[in-house]
């Protein structure tokens, strides 16, 4: 039994730029502190059309334990 987010749960992102989104869990692998692919609300209030804010999406993103950089990782809210 996977432990840790799965799909359809919501985690916090952080993106390339340090900016956080909740952000929906679409894929998970590994343990607690695995790596998910995720989509998030764009923050970008350009990328707006009929259907409301765009989605942006994510892969392979890892846990913020296992990420030196500032960003491109997520945590439990």
């Amino acid at each position: 039994m996977q432990k840790g987010p799965q799909v359809g749960d919501v985690v916090v992102y952080t993106d390339h730029q340090a900016r956080e989104h909740n952000a929906l869990v679409t894929s998970a692998w590994g343990e607690e502190t695995g790596s998910l692919n995720l989509v998030y609300a764009s923050s970008d209030e350009g990328k707006t059309d009929s259907y409301g804010r765009q989605i942006e999406r994510d892969t392979s993103v890892p846990h913020q334990s296992t990420q030196p950089a500032p960003g491109n990782h997520w945590r439990l809210p």
